[in-house]
């Protein structure tokens, strides 16, 4: 059942799991008394979540994640949520291979990583011409949002990152890169992964956008347009709150303003990106999906 919510927190840290059913069981307890929706990752490596709720019952959730020595001191990140509008339906904690999939065994983000810069040495990299700047993260996250001169690696999912540095970087060519991500923790991987391949000096925006959003004051900010969030809101502003696209239930992508106006898009249904694709045997399936949907909600109201 979706509840409302009013802010969100996201935290991840790679740090040796152990006994991890139980930890799943706790933890899931926790955060259902808190009445929290989200996900939370558990894996050997670590943890990774995103939790909407009360801030308070958040920060309330944060307290019992310090009081385990594994998660003391943990970073957590706060953002807005609109009031009335789920961000998530349920509450889900998760055991899983890795807290994010890059399918490389050997990678210690836990001891070794890239050199963690602010939001001041971050905007002095984006300035410096010999600093190779790439946005790890997939290429419809980026089209919402980037920083000036970041390379797109043109990626469907995270896990094509190490085909991308074969292709195109090298650790002689490359002496310098830098690079960001929603809320740093594909970085933490990205940055492990270039290092084990000889890149010499390898940097991480502390945090991610998310945090340099949060720290960096206004008239410095050099990102460009919204950032896109895995969940109902589909992004945020520069200030943290909702921001202004939605999202195709029937391929998944952002929309933007434009998009929604379009004659191609009808909600649940179809977007400009799908139109011509679909058959329209699909589109009346996701016409279908979209009519019981609205009757299971007014059954609710």
């Amino acid at each position: 059942m979706s509840v409302d919510m009013s802010a969100v927190m996201t935290f991840y840290r790679f740090v040796d799991l152990e006994r991890l059913p139980e930890l799943q069981r706790a933890l899931a307890g926790e955060a259902d008394a808190l009445g929290l929706c989200g996900t939370i990752l558990l894996a050997e490596e670590g943890i990774n979540g995103t939790l909407a709720g009360a801030r308070a019952d958040l920060e309330a959730f944060r307290e019992r994640l310090y009081a385990r020595p594994a998660f003391a001191g943990m970073e957590c990140k706060f953002s807005a949520a609109e009031a009335g509008r789920p961000v998530f339906n349920r509450l889900k904690v998760l055991i899983k291979p890795e807290i994010v999939a890059l399918k490389k065994p050997g990678l210690r983000p836990a001891e070794v990583t890239g050199e963690h810069v602010d939001w001041a040495a971050w905007n002095a990299l984006l300035e410096d011409p010999d600093v190779v700047v790439v946005d790890t993260r997939n290429s419809y996250e980026i089209a919402v949002g980037t920083f000036p001169r970041a390379v797109d690696p043109r990626t469907r999912s995270f896990r094509q990152w190490p085909g991308y540095v074969e292709r195109a970087l090298d650790p002689g060519a490359n002496r310098r890169v830098a690079m960001f991500c929603t809320g740093g923790i594909r970085c933490e991987k990205a940055s492990a992964y270039l290092l084990q391949q000889g890149f010499e000096h390898v940097y991480q925006l502390d945090g991610g956008i998310l945090k340099y959003l949060e720290t960096v004051p206004d008239d410095q900010n050099r990102w460009i347009g919204e950032c896109y969030v895995f969940d109902q809101r589909v992004s945020v502003d520069s200030e943290l709150t909702e921001g202004s696209f939605e999202q195709c239930d029937a391929c998944g992508l952002p929309l933007t303003v434009e998009d929604q106006a379009s004659a191609d898009y009808a909600p649940g249904i179809s977007c400009p990106h799908c139109f011509h694709t679909q058959t329209p045997a699909r589109r009346a399936a996701f016409a279908e999906r979209r009519r019981q949907q609205e009757l299971a909600a007014r059954r609710r109201g």
